[in-house]
């Protein structure tokens, strides 16, 4: 064992005591981090405007401040955007992590002096989590590789501008840039198969030991490996133990990850935003990740079921359950405001405070009264292939509601690495686990509202087809897994097998 990964065991040791420190007193971190939030804004615009001065209690800052989005906080953005300081957090920011938005076009996020370092020390703080439960830092000798954007930024208005990953590359610790890959310049490159084409040259005869990125992403990174040297993951890289990743659920990806790696290993989840690092998976033994309370971040909370209500409920830490699916509303140090990031997520442990993440909430099929959820799709999905040799490399689901004949349907858009024998068999397995877990689409479908649902196989590599055609073809991009309405669906169709 080197000296390095020596030492990592008492200093990750150390690290996790502070982390549970704050995680076991989560209402005290809370209202610390809600009380400096507003203190230090008071005297921005918006703190002005919303009369921060006045705020002492968190009942005080809901009569003050709405909830919103990213058009709700337009306004601002837009001052921030042009240059001007003090806006909606002291100062200017350090950067934009720009992204891509369905409504609002590019959306560009700020991240200030205040709120870059949380995303740097949630990621690290992963890590340690792991090497404390595993006894075993032995990765850290190895070579990383984290599949991302390109660092190359930009300046706007004296401010850099970059996609998240990117900004991230720019602050790797010293002690890991040499384990660290891709090159600079690979990384730099904007082309994604191009790109992969050159990690993969780059990393093929390294000792890799950590990889991390979106699965979908690293997948195609996998197979490139494989049909260059013919031996699967496990063999070209024997000291690969885990994988990290976030922004999707990883189950229905499983069963094919393993197929390609050729052994099981470790998964460590992170939910990283632009807007915030929220959480990451503390442990190999508990459900779900740790909520970051004392990363300047104050959470709010509202049911799902009642978001789009005129009057939802909305509360705080205090006040959530086990097993609600939430829509999660940041407050940050970047100065965010009432902000829903559109993601919904759940409550798998109230000490200390763990989620998951269920789905968006504008990324749900209710087009019969249905309200079809992320969550249960992906669960569907996976209760249909487990204890199968069937993989699944990508899918989305879509409403039918104007079929050329018989009833209605959702209709599921899947490719397979190993398809199944009897696709109608695979479809009515589906089918029953969507009927156990919503009653509404079980409801439809006895009433003859709906008929079950269909499973439409597409090309093998079809949905890159798919997003190189609508040009979103890039390690930061993911396939919306289900919608309202059937934009994708018909694109999707020139990729379908007969």
């Amino acid at each position: 064992m080197s000296i390095k990964s020596t030492l990592a065991i008492p200093f990750a040791k150390n690290a996790q005591k502070k982390v549970y420190k704050w995680a076991y007193e989560p209402h005290k971190t809370q209202q610390k981090i809600f009380k400096e939030l507003i203190k230090k804004a008071k005297n921005t615009a918006f703190g002005k405007d919303h009369n921060f001065h006045k705020i002492t209690s968190y009942s005080a800052f809901k009569k003050q401040v709405k909830v919103s989005d990213y058009e709700g906080l337009r306004s601002y953005i837009d001052r921030v955007v042009s240059g001007e300081k003090n806006v909606l957090w002291k100062g200017k920011p350090l950067y934009f992590a720009k992204t891509s938005g369905t409504t609002s076009g590019a959306k560009y996020i700020p991240i200030t002096k205040a709120s870059m370092p949380t995303h740097i020390k949630a990621a690290k703080e992963a890590l340690l989590c792991y090497i404390v439960e595993k006894n075993d830092a032995s990765f850290v000798n190895g070579k990383m590789i984290f599949l991302q954007g390109s660092p190359v930024l930009e300046v706007l208005n004296g401010v850099k501008l970059g996609r998240l990953s990117g900004i991230v590359a720019h602050y790797v610790p010293q002690y890991l840039l040499k384990n660290r890959l891709p090159s600079w310049e690979t990384n730099c490159i904007e082309d994604w198969d191009t790109k992969v084409n050159a990690i993969v040259e780059e990393t093929i005869d390294e000792d890799m030991s950590v990889i991390s990125g979106i699965p979908s992403w690293v997948q195609m990174y996998f197979e490139k490996l494989i049909n260059k040297t013919g031996k699967n993951i496990s063999e070209i890289f024997p000291n690969f133990n885990f994988f990290i990743y976030g922004g999707v659920n990883f189950e229905p990806y499983k069963n094919k990850f393993e197929t390609l790696i050729g052994k099981k290993i470790d998964y460590i989840e992170l939910y990283p935003a632009s807007e915030g690092f929220i959480a990451y998976q503390d442990s190999q033994s508990e459900p779900g990740m740790l909520l970051q309370l004392n990363s300047g971040i104050f959470y709010e909370f509202i049911p799902a079921n009642e978001y789009f209500d005129t009057n939802p409920t909305r509360i705080c830490l205090e006040d959530v359950e086990l097993n609600i699916n939430y829509v999660i509303i940041l407050n940050t140090n970047a100065g965010l405001w009432g902000y829903n990031i559109g993601d919904t997520v759940e409550f798998t442990s109230l000490m200390p405070y763990r989620i998951k993440v269920t789905g968006r909430i504008k990324h749900f099929i209710s087009a019969f009264g249905e309200h079809v959820i992320g969550k249960e799709v992906e669960k569907a999905l996976n209760d249909a292939i487990k204890g199968t040799a069937i993989n699944v490399s990508e899918f989305t689901v879509a409403p039918q509601v104007n079929p050329t004949e018989g009833l209605p349907y959702h209709e599921w858009f899947i490719e397979f690495e190993n398809e199944p024998e009897d696709i109608d068999d695979f479809a009515s397995k589906i089918d029953a686990s969507m009927q156990v877990q919503n009653i509404y689409y079980s409801d439809l479908i006895d009433g003859k509202i709906l008929r079950p649902l269909i499973v439409r196989k597409v090309i093998k590599g079809g949905f890159h087809e798919y997003m190189k055609s609508i040009g979103k073809f890039g390690g930061q991009n993911k396939i919306p897994q289900l919608s309202d309405n059937r934009k994708i669906a018909e694109v999707l169709n020139p990729f379908l097998k007969d």
